[in-house]
């Protein structure tokens, strides 16, 4: 037996009879094309940013919440309140507080204060492609100010790197590995008299790193010192210090 359709009609409509050609266009709505479909809800989790490939490389611009375990960790962290800045480029933006004062009786009512947040599409430089993001408007003043988006995110204060927050760091690093912006680095140390970085630290011996002065560096270091401490070989320690802690007069290094 098919199941007994209800459906809340007016009066009018409920004194005429449902047939059951009807009926089964009604539950089967693919038999009947001028019955329109009823809109379906989805659980799909909704993408943020949909960002536009960039041309001539396969290293898309990162995500704002997925996990990129090539990216260097954010040196400051997730933050902590008002989640939704760590989506965009908020600056140092956040929800603030106050109070609603009437006045003629001067009371108070609490309230907040949002930051003016759009969804723009800021023109990238060394990508060629225009990135789409949550920006503020402070931060578009800055951008403007500072001469674009790559600017903006390569900026060295340790301020701007808080600005920056968890997205504007992974689009740092992405627009770090285009080019344009190596070979903006490499003309940087070429005026500094620095060299290259394919030379810094080129020396391999055994798997260590090791400086321009022969010391060795990081984890190389520890693993050094274990294997002397093994063999039991004399360290060169530096020169010998007084019992005030400061070098000795004959010992110091004559100045020239």
């Amino acid at each position: 037996m098919p199941p007994t359709l209800q459906i809340p009609t007016c009066l009018r409509a409920a004194s005429k009879p449902v047939t059951a050609a009807i009926q089964q266009a009604i539950l089967n709505p693919t038999t009947n094309p001028t019955i329109p479909r009823r809109r379906t809800l989805t659980t799909t989790a909704r993408t943020l940013y949909k960002q536009h490939r960039v041309p001539n490389s396969s290293l898309p611009i990162p995500s704002v919440s997925a996990p990129h375990p090539e990216i260097p960790p954010y040196p400051y962290g997730p933050r902590p309140v008002y989640h939704q800045s760590n989506t965009g480029l908020y600056g140092s933006a956040r929800i603030r507080f106050g109070n609603n004062v009437s006045t003629k009786n001067e009371i108070k009512t609490r309230r907040t204060w949002r930051p003016n947040v759009h969804h723009k599409n800021l023109w990238s430089e060394s990508l060629g492609i225009m990135v789409r993001t949550r920006v503020t408007t402070r931060v578009l003043r800055t951008i403007d100010k500072v001469g674009g988006l790559d600017a903006y995110l390569l900026g060295l204060k340790p301020q701007r790197v808080k600005d920056l927050g968890p997205w504007g760091w992974r689009l740092r690093w992405r627009i770090m590995q285009t080019p344009a912006v190596r070979a903006q680095f490499a003309r940087e140390r070429e005026e500094l008299g620095l060299p290259p970085v394919e030379e810094v630290g080129a020396e391999f011996d055994g798997g260590e790193t090791r400086l321009p002065d022969g010391t060795v560096a990081g984890e190389a270091l520890m693993a050094e010192t274990d294997r002397m401490l093994a063999e039991e070989a004399e360290f060169g320690l530096g020169p010998e210090e007084g019992e005030d802690g400061f070098m000795r007069e004959e010992e110091k290094p004559a100045r020239q």
